[in-house]
């Protein structure tokens, strides 16, 4: 792609699907802007898709293959792929080998993929990390639509009376939606409730929020579903046209009633009552639910007793209204559409199905076809731990991390026999890897996405690929004919995947079933590569446009009958231990993705929260004797993690919250998936990974140090760390059980050591406090500031002396104090990330007139992008305010 001319892609991140238009420019770097025409976007862009151009260097990518940790050429590691895969299938069976994929696999990859493990392999042992977000929804879709439906679109966001956010910190997770959404209150008053034990950001900017007690959702919806019947709302029309079982999911909601609702949820009464008038009297209303629902054992409940009250009102496929899955990843829903889950066939066809069966082996022409489901990402990370499954191919993501009891998956890992990672860069996955494949990246891919509206866009690759790096459909086609499956598998392009792919979903299907896009099977390459944004359906003979499209407001439902299915739901509470009697609830934060193999490049997207951090409630923080910004240690029957404790009463008493993202590679210690206990629901297959059994208890900290380097250092001695990109070098949080003796010494082994360096240092007497910096030349080289409580350092105004071109004289003593003068500004922690605001400079805007966050963003820029730090700008504000008047 020639400098300066765009190309028209899709972001990588969250199920949003926003359109980006990428411009490599003449010095090597890459524009990154909102595609305005793109229609789940149109323009806007998060923190984490602005800064997509940042995230593209090359220095840590994967370059060339590898077999057991050395360089190797292409044809010895796909040879050795293969062969090793043929005879693990001849001496133990077809399912003694598995594919681990990824959301952030293009539509073509993952089609090979499931072509080759369910047709030519002939078992379903292939999962995907989409297991850990959405399968409950998939389930509950299935039970209630006979299909994996999602039914609304986006807009129906904007034209709803009410929107009710269930386990969904929609500001931090889907900004670029939440900014739509708030932009229809605005415009038509629109209102909004929030579903979520914990108070997040998305909370504070709710009509109405309900802190509701953890994994008591479905007996709040238990509760709203008999209070729709009590006062007659039922749609007897449509519910006696369109749908079966009501009488026994309606008996399951009177056993719960009001009173039930109330015991379970523990909310106010008088809260409880308000929200089922506001969902009762409001026409239009849309239930959109992501990951506080879908991550729980009852997670496929929790999606029924929300659909079951959308079903009982008609309030489903008419604009405004319908139960709404917010997909976590980019191509979530594009995996489930080419049967990239391990109970699922391609093109939604049932795995369970003779006939269904028939029809996909037929087509592919493959010598069998797997006959029952596979095993799920935890049941499958088990059996390797086990010995059952003796292969394992993992693509485009980080199970060591990501999975809960991560302890356990990395001893499975460990003790495979033959473990093939296909990764962009090195992850606490890929060191267990005796094969190593190098992808290609975002800007190196070419193919289709399917976002959470069911909009399939393309990804346009707009980077030549570096070094030997080849796309995942190459590798695995490769692979494949290395097995003997060459003529099923010799792809020229991603174009020719697709309309096969598009091919299938038409065979004999006629409308009876929800996923067609046949339209697309004759497409050519240059229509493939111009392909503009559409809806599936799209059906052979369609126009490929931008119209809308939705499910079952005319019913039509994909069950034997075409009835849509009320299901029951009981209630169903966990029981917590005693010796463990705290919650442990993990999720993502605002400007990370993951287990940040991205993200965690950019320096931006770094400064919010440099390290991870536990939220406790102040009570829950006394008893267990921890203060605030102290390292705390979350313990479970299945591992620890040590993280910075954030005291906060946004944190319901008896639950804590700690973010997913951090892993080996920028932490000692930190990785809270070894805190997280296995235990599924029983249909979805999906872990409960917001509701673990957990302790808290101080971490025997001698010492804490704050540093700041130029250079990335090769080893770090110190019992806890964590370390983050920071313009010109790196910032690292340190602790220690055991104190150091000799602090010199050990700032020359952090920072650096020479004849040509220069040193200023102070200690205390005791040496429990000490500072260093080191200068070459003018310059920082790196600083060191330790004491035996949290170092009081203002780490932005720290962190900005890296790229300083000259410190002398006093403001090098200024840099050793930790403070800046009074006549120097120091931002204070970053709030604004698309803009690098921090709030002590939001602080002076307001001391300076700004009285609204619009007015802090027309001085500042802050909140103006994505705006997903608008509501912490608010609290500034108000913070500001009450301080005035106090």
């Amino acid at each position: 792609m020639a400098s300066g001319t765009p190309t028209r892609t899709t972001c990588p991140y969250c199920g949003v699907g926003c359109g980006v238009l990428a411009t490599p420019q003449e010095d090597g770097s890459v524009a990154i802007k909102g595609d305005e025409q793109h229609p789940a976007n149109y323009g806007r862009l998060c923190s984490k898709g602005s800064a997509l151009g940042e995230t593209l260097s090359f220095d840590d990518r994967l370059l060339y293959p590898e077999v057991d940790g050395r360089r190797a050429a292409w044809d010895e590691a796909l040879d050795l792929v293969a062969r090793r895969f043929s005879e693990t299938i001849v001496e133990h069976g077809p399912e003694s080998v598995a594919i681990y994929g990824s959301g952030q696999l293009l539509t073509e990859d993952y089609y090979v993929a499931n072509k080759l493990m369910k047709g030519f392999i002939g078992a379903a042992n292939i999962d995907t990390n989409s297991r850990l977000c959405m399968a409950s929804s998939v389930a509950g879709h299935m039970r209630a639509f006979g299909s994996d439906t999602v039914p609304g679109t986006y807009e129906d966001l904007e034209e709803a009376d009410l929107v009710v956010l269930v386990g969904s910190n929609m500001t931090w997770c889907h900004p670029v939606l939440f900014q739509r959404l708030l932009a229809a209150r605005e415009r038509r008053g629109t209102r909004i409730v929030v579903v979520d034990p914990r108070r997040t950001v998305t909370a504070e900017a709710a009509d109405l929020y309900l802190a509701i007690a953890p994994n008591s959702d479905v007996a709040l919806f238990l509760g709203l579903f008999d209070h729709l019947d009590r006062i007659g709302l039922c749609d007897s029309a449509y519910v006696g046209r369109h749908t079966a079982g009501l009488g026994e999911a309606l008996g399951a909601a009177r056993e719960c009633g009001f009173p039930g609702a109330l015991g379970a949820t523990r909310l106010p009464a008088e809260q409880l009552r308000e929200f089922y008038t506001l969902w009762s009297r409001s026409e239009r209303v849309v239930t959109a639910y992501s990951q506080g629902v879908n991550q729980s054992v009852v997670g496929t409940d929790k999606v029924n007793a929300i659909i079951n009250c959308h079903l009982f009102t008609g309030r489903i496929g008419r604009p405004g209204m319908g139960p709404f899955s917010l997909t976590g990843q980019p191509n979530a829903m594009g995996g489930r559409e080419v049967g990239g889950l391990a109970n699922m066939l391609a093109v939604h066809l049932d795995i369970n199905s003779p006939r269904h069966r028939e029809l996909v082996q037929s087509f592919w022409g493959s010598p069998g076809i797997a006959e029952r489901p596979g095993l799920k990402a935890v049941d499958l990370f088990r059996a390797i731990g086990e010995g059952q499954v003796k292969a394992i191919w993992i693509m485009g993501t980080n199970p060591a991390d990501s999975l809960p009891d991560a302890d356990a998956v990395q001893e499975a890992l460990r003790a495979c026999p033959f473990v093939v990672v296909s990764d962009v860069t090195r992850t606490d996955t890929t060191r267990h890897a005796h094969v190593l494949f190098p992808a290609a990246g975002w800007a190196e891919k070419s193919g289709t996405v399917t976002n959470s509206e069911r909009r399939i866009s393309r990804q346009r690759s707009f980077l030549k690929a570096p070094g030997e790096v080849r796309p995942d459909w190459r590798i695995i086609c490769d692979v494949a004919a290395r097995m003997g499956f060459a003529e099923a598998f010799d792809y020229r392009s991603p174009a020719e995947i697709f309309r096969e792919h598009a091919a299938l979903s038409g065979i004999a299907n006629a409308g009876t079933r929800d996923f067609d896009i046949s339209a697309c099977a004759e497409l050519s390459e240059s229509a493939y590569d111009a392909l503009a944004p559409f809806q599936w359906p799209r059906r052979q003979g369609d126009m490929l446009d931008s119209a809308t499209t939705r499910f079952f407001a005319e019913g039509s439902f994909y069950t034997p009958d075409r009835r849509g299915r009320f299901v029951p739901t009981p209630v169903a509470l966990q029981a917590i231990s005693p010796e463990f009697p705290l919650i442990l609830n993990t999720g993502r934060i605002r400007d990370q993705w993951h287990t940040m193999t991205r993200t965690a490049k950019t320096p931006r997207l770094m400064s919010h929260y440099a390290e991870s951090f536990c939220e406790i409630h102040p009570e829950d923080a006394e008893d267990a004797g921890i203060a605030p910004a102290a390292l705390v240690r979350i313990v479970s029957p299945r591992g620890a993690a040590v993280v910075r404790a954030l005291v906060t009463e946004r944190q319901q008493k008896g639950s804590v919250f700690v973010p997913m993202h951090w892993t080996d590679q920028q932490t000692a210690q930190g990785r809270i998936g070894a805190a997280v206990h296995p235990s599924v629901d029983p249909i979805s297959g999906q872990p409960g990974l917001k509701l673990s059994g957990v302790r808290i208890e101080p971490f025997d900290a001698a010492w804490y140090g704050f540093a700041v380097l130029r250079n990335r250092p090769e080893a770090i001695a110190a019992d806890y760390w964590a370390l983050a990109k920071a313009e010109g070098g790196w910032r690292i949080e340190l602790a220690g059980t055991e104190l150091v003796e000799d602090w010199a010494d050990y700032a020359a082994g952090l920072i650096g050591s020479g004849e040509d360096l220069e040193t200023l240092s102070y200690s205390d007497q005791d040496q429990a406090s000490f500072r260093l910096a080191t200068f070459s030349g003018d310059a920082l080289l790196g600083a060191l500031f330790v004491a035996p409580q949290p170092v009081a350092v203002s780490r932005t105004w720290a962190v900005e002396h890296l790229c300083a071109a000259e410190i002398r004289g006093t403001e090098r003593l200024r840099l050793l104090s930790g403070r800046p003068g009074a006549d120097q500004a120091d931002p204070g922690p970053i709030v604004c990330a698309c803009f690098s605001v921090g709030a002590n400079q939001i602080a002076a805007a307001v001391e300076n007139g700004a009285e609204t966050v619009d007015e802090v963003g027309q001085s500042l820029r802050a909140g103006t992008n994505c705006g997903s730090c608008r509501v912490e700008i608010r609290r500034l504000i108000d913070a500001a305010a009450l301080k005035k008047a106090v």
